[in-house]
């Protein structure tokens, strides 16, 4: 059998590096202009290697009873392992998935290919502008990862922005997102107060060093109209091989402080990160 090579491309926003994984038979690692961007197994798409993609998975477990299908729409898209781990671990669920880089779609069309069958549709364009046009109250989730680069876009990070998912939310739905900071937390206090100003319920799931600000990293972000399984997610992050806390509440009362809530306009982009943060090779 050949060995699997890497693949190096020039796409919309950088130059995407497919490497395969030397542990795992067709497991491959994506990145954009050396910014991991995703890790797949398409023999074990359950299989998620990046804590921050765990952190998300099990908002997607909590949603609902085990084998429920969802509804879900995916901002940003990477090599899909978001989409395709729901649809092992949730059959017959419908995802819509929206990616800007449609140099990268195509990228991972030809070589890590989704099955027929699988419900996930990719669109290729701006999440706000495709967020903006779908139809109302049509998600259970919306998942949030859209990263140029290693920076959350500006135009993703305001109050439009969260009532605009709210918009496409059903009752009861929930957004989780992605987000990349580290001390002071201006930009994530930032964001806990601009979806605070849409939605009553809010956590963060993230590695203990992180919320203590020894070292910049990835903190899931999950905000809902209804209480949120705050237990249930608890359980999962602490008994994770990457274990996390979930902070609710007056802890996250008190993490905002005085953060503003982002107004149209006067957004910006997350923080560059450290040199070595997260780049690879």
């Amino acid at each position: 059998m050949d060995e699997p090579i890497p693949v190096t491309r020039t796409v919309d926003h950088g130059t995407a590096k497919l490497m395969p994984d030397v542990d795992r038979a067709r497991a491959w690692l994506l990145t954009v202009d050396g910014a991991p961007q995703s890790y797949v197994d398409l023999d074990e798409p359950t299989y998620l290697e990046f804590e921050y993609a765990r952190r998300l998975a099990h908002v997607l477990d909590a949603a609902a009873e085990p084998g429920e299908t969802l509804d879900v729409v995916h901002l940003g898209g990477g090599a899909l392992a978001l989409p395709r781990y729901l649809a092992a671990a949730r059959p017959g669920s419908r995802q819509d998935v929206v990616e800007a880089d449609r140099g990268l779609i195509e990228l991972i069309a030809e070589h890590l290919p989704v099955a027929d069958g699988a419900g996930i549709a990719v669109h290729g364009a701006d999440a706000r502008e495709w967020l903006d046009a779908a139809p109302a109250a049509s998600a259970d989730l919306v998942i949030g990862d859209v990263f140029g680069g290693a920076r959350v876009p500006a135009h993703l990070t305001t109050v439009g922005y969260a009532h605009a998912v709210g918009r496409v939310l059903r009752a009861g739905g929930c957004y989780a997102a992605n987000l990349a900071d580290g001390a002071p937390f201006a930009f994530l206090a930032s964001q806990l107060a601009t979806f605070g100003a849409v939605f009553g319920e809010l956590a963060l799931i993230a590695e203990p060093s992180v919320l203590r600000g020894r070292r910049f990293g990835n903190v899931v972000l999950v905000a809902a109209h209804t209480p949120l399984p705050v237990a249930t997610l608890a359980r999962r992050a602490a008994a994770d091989a990457f274990p996390a806390r979930v902070e609710h509440g007056d802890a996250l009362r008190r993490f905002i402080g005085a953060a503003q809530p982002v107004r149209e306009g006067e957004g910006v982009d997350s923080p560059e990160p450290p040199d070595g943060a997260f780049s690879i090779g």
